[in-house]
């Protein structure tokens, strides 16, 4: 019997017509793609094709072919952010021309500098203040109302313009960067171990901590004539020159008598970099006044006079 002449193989199960091979007893049924399947398959490699021709594709030695469209993502994003700052240039352009505090008392730009400044502060200031600005130990918690350097949208800005202890480009300290630093008592030598333990029982008991009330009262006279110039007599602090309130339940560093004892003998010198001419005028300005609502915000220096 001829080839022409002889019956397709047929599966016995499926009623399919098998290709004729066979592996071991398996035989392959002959299945072909669906018709919409192989349209829809050669449709995806036309377009394969035409997107490497319009698009950016080909990986070549040193770049990549461009595409005719000369499209790229980096370009739309610079389009976007340009588109955005203009949006934004309105705001900011009136940011720049008013004082901070002017800045705060409108409502439009008050709304504007609140979000603006929240989106600066997480790119600039969250690594050392924590993205809720909740401070760390070293780095002031924003969120409460004991400011060492003031509280007032004026006073934050100062801070965040011209920073703690920085120097100008003659490598000294500007005349408007915040001064502060405390000695160290022990390290050099300026108190005899023992009196550093009185003061800390001293500090400890203004506190409202545990203390040794005998030597307490021993290191009252040595805080009076050693720490009274920058802390107050009362201990409550002087904005002036950064030093903090230790009446207080609210610690930079620690309250603990052991860490208490380490500021005395080995001193503390807090820095902040000054923002000014790494961020533009406008935005200094929004930090200010988004840090100024976070809660814990003053009354300007004459607003509290006028109040009273």
């Amino acid at each position: 019997m001829s080839a022409e002449n002889e019956k397709p193989d047929v599966d016995e199960v499926s009623g399919v017509e098998t290709t004729g091979h066979e592996w071991d007893g398996i035989k392959e049924l002959n299945n072909p793609l669906p018709k919409w399947w192989l349209y829809t398959f050669y449709a995806t490699v036309i377009w394969a094709m035409l997107f490497t021709v319009f698009y950016p594709a080909w990986p070549l030695l040193t770049e990549n072919t461009k595409g005719v469209l000369g499209y790229t993502t980096r370009g739309e994003l610079r389009e976007a952010v340009a588109e955005a700052k203009s949006e934004q240039a309105v705001y900011l352009d009136r940011i720049e021309a008013l004082d901070v505090r002017a800045v705060a008392a409108d409502p439009e730009l008050s709304r504007f500098a609140r979000a603006g400044g929240a989106a600066a502060f997480k790119t600039n200031c969250s690594q050392c203040h924590g993205s809720a600005a909740q401070g760390f130990p070293g780095y002031p918690n924003l969120l409460d109302d004991a400011w060492i350097w003031g509280g007032s949208l004026e006073a934050i800005h100062q801070t965040i313009a011209y920073g703690i202890r920085q120097t100008g480009p003659d490598g000294y300290e500007t005349d408007e960067t915040r001064i502060g630093e405390m000695s160290a008592f022990g390290r050099d030598g300026l108190l005899e171990e023992q009196e550093i333990d009185q003061v800390v029982e001293y500090v400890l008991s203004i506190s409202r901590q545990e203390h040794d009330a005998a030597l307490a009262a021993q290191g009252s006279e040595i805080f009076l004539d050693n720490c009274s110039g920058c802390h107050g007599e009362d201990g409550a602090g002087i904005r002036e020159v950064g030093a903090p309130n230790l009446t207080d339940s609210i610690w930079l560093y620690g309250g603990s008598r052991e860490v208490v004892k380490a500021s005395i003998v080995n001193g503390r010198a807090g820095m902040m970099p000054a923002w000014e001419g790494r961020l533009d005028d406008a935005t200094i300005k929004l930090l200010a006044v988004y840090v100024h609502s976070l809660g814990g915000g003053e009354e300007s220096d004459d607003q509290q006079a006028s109040a009273q």
